[in-house]
């Protein structure tokens, strides 16, 4: 099973707070349409694609991405297809001048990536219960 280092997963959910906040605060949408085109080229194309994670290889030694703590690939594009969605969903009730539900889809993307970066993972709650739920169907 592939794995991420978890200094890239942390700069990416960074990334995505960073613009959700600057989308709030200067009310212009324009900053979710970004935020959701980045994810979706990592999610498209893998994390190498993503600028956040692109970023924080540059910035970070190869070493201590090596010695660092990884999470698996599959359960990060679970995380990350969600915030695609929800990002999507966002974008379209802005495109279609519907900001409150814009602001609300997108405020979920940001919570969950802040609660991430604290500590708690909110879509691998969502996975686990996910694949719990497959393994008592298929029995």
């Amino acid at each position: 099973m592939m794995e991420i280092p978890l200094p890239l997963i942390k700069a990416n959910q960074a990334g995505i707070v960073l613009f959700v906040v600057i989308a709030l605060a200067s009310q212009q949408p324009w900053w979710i349409y970004a935020l959701f085109l980045i994810q979706l080229a990592g999610l498209a194309f893998g994390p190498q694609a993503s600028l956040f994670i692109l970023l924080a290889r540059s910035a970070l030694a190869d070493e201590r991405l090596r010695r660092s703590e990884t999470q698996a690939a599959e359960l990060a594009r679970f995380n990350q297809t969600i915030a695609v969605l929800l990002l999507g969903l966002s974008s379209v009730f802005h495109l279609a001048g519907w900001s409150w539900p814009g602001h609300i889809a997108s405020g979920m993307v940001g919570l969950a990536a802040l609660a991430a970066l604290a500590g708690y993972c909110i879509g691998c709650t969502i996975y686990y219960q996910y694949k719990r739920w497959r393994a008592l169907r298929a029995r």
